[in-house]
Order: structure tokens, then sequence, then C-alpha cells
């Protein structure tokens, strides 16, 4: 119990004195980013899954 109770008071020792937590503005920008990555990422899924779509639809318009 007592390396229990030690891992514990140490994790929160490194939480508090240890990391380095960003700044409004640094966590402002980081989500822009992140949100900006999403939508490229979502684009570029979009698009190929349009453009599979359309290239099975026209194989399979010639087995009708």
């Amino acid at each position: 119990m007592n390396k229990v109770s030690t891992y514990v008071k140490d994790s929160y020792h490194e939480l508090l004195e240890k990391v380095t937590w960003p700044t409004w503005s640094q966590l402002q920008q980081s989500t822009v980013i992140v949100l900006i990555a999403t939508l490229v990422i979502m684009a570029c899924i979009w698009t190929m899954d349009t453009a599979s779509s359309m290239v099975l639809k026209f194989i399979y318009s010639f087995f009708k």
C-alpha cells in the first residue's frame, strides 16, 4: 500500500510542478489548428468516397 501512496504523491507533484501547461492563447491556437486539419481530412475523405461511388456506379451500369 505504501508504493501506491508514493505513486499517487509523485504523480500529483509531477502534474503541479514539472508539467508545463499551455497558456490560453496557445490552447486556442492549437484548437484552431486541429479544427482546420479535421476539416481538410474530412474534405479529402468525402472526395475519395464520392469519387469511388461514382466509379463503382459507372462500372455497375455495364452489368444491368
